[in-house]
């Protein structure tokens, strides 16, 4: 089967296409022919090996896993002799989080990964960007902001594959929501369901006057000291990117009664559950997929590119 394998750590250049074998299922497993995965900045960061934590978990000198991609959308084609939850021929969303392998034309799971059956009025593409960016933002303000109607919260990054999710979610919820983007990116934000926008390219959210219940920096770009000054007494701050820093102040915050930061390693806490409650937030409408650009499997080179320039919109899928 065609595949893209990481030969090491480094630049995109180090993603390559190959023939490999073709998986066969186990007998709790299913074969997934792939239609559809997706590209992020967690993607990006696997492929260079930083931060340091990449290495620690996943090969200090080469990637122990040749084969990236965590969110994937196809077809089953084959079932293992145990299984009892999918059959042949359905449409399925999973997430690969022990060992990827989502940029191939095949993907063998257990049945008891984090997989669902998709709804027969969203596309393959479609579900792998709900899920892509939208298992992040759900983990992060339901599960640990445990956010709740009349809330105000804020979203940095509100534009990206997380932060465009984050904000829907944040309206089911019944958040009050400002998005901060850049101008270009105001109506798509609004769209969403934004009540206010910041043009971060203007005004610094750090520095306003409005206090938040939770501030989600989606893309890692401020401080927990920055933010502080926009949180309500007990306040969260939550970030994606796994600093030091930020382990450290969540350490000390989790001491006291105050403001509080909070990461989590979000990718590693999917299930079941959360994918089929995306899915029907996107069966009936209330959660949008956004999708920037797509790109055969064999340009998965060119899809880092982009997602590394920082100016995509919602999701980079990959087409296979």
């Amino acid at each position: 089967m065609r595949a893209m394998v990481q030969i090491s750590y480094g630049p995109p250049e180090v993603i390559v296409p190959r023939e490999v074998a073709k998986p066969s299922p186990g007998n709790n497993e299913v074969l997934i022919r792939i239609h559809a995965a997706a590209v992020g900045p967690s993607d990006c960061a696997f492929r260079k090996g930083d931060p340091l934590m990449v290495k620690l978990l996943y090969g200090l000198s080469r990637p122990k896993f040749a084969i990236g991609g965590c969110e994937l959308a196809g077809e089953v084609e084959a079932v293992g002799k145990e299984v009892k939850q999918f059959k042949v021929g359905d449409r399925i969303l999973g997430m690969s989080i022990k060992n990827f392998g989502a940029y191939a034309e095949y993907k063998c799971l257990s049945e008891e990964s984090p997989l669902v059956v998709i709804p027969d009025n969203i596309t393959f593409e479609e579900a792998v960007g709900v899920c892509d960016g939208g298992a992040t933002a759900l983990t992060f303000l339901r599960d640990k902001a445990t956010l709740r109607k009349g809330q105000k919260v804020l979203i940095n990054g509100a534009s990206g594959a997380v932060g465009i999710y984050a904000v829907q979610l944040a309206k089911h919820f019944g958040a009050e929501v400002t998005g901060v983007c850049s101008a270009g990116n105001e109506s798509l934000v609004r769209k969403a369901g934004a009540d206010f926008i910041i043009d971060y390219t203007r005004e610094d959210f750090t520095k306003t006057d409005k206090a938040y219940d939770v501030v989600f920096d989606a893309v890692g770009k401020r401080s927990f000291s920055a933010c502080k000054r926009v949180l309500t007494s007990k306040g969260i701050y939550l970030t994606t990117v796994p600093k030091p820093s930020i382990i450290l102040q969540m350490m000390w915050t989790s001491l006291f009664k105050g403001k509080r930061a909070v990461f989590a390693a979000a990718g590693l806490m999917q299930n079941k559950t959360n994918l089929a409650f995306l899915v029907e937030l996107a069966r009936n409408g209330t959660l949008n997929a956004v999708i920037d650009h797509r790109y055969p499997l064999e340009r998965l080179p060119d899809a880092h590119r982009y997602v590394e320039t920082e100016r995509k919109k919602g999701n980079v899928i990959v087409q296979i």
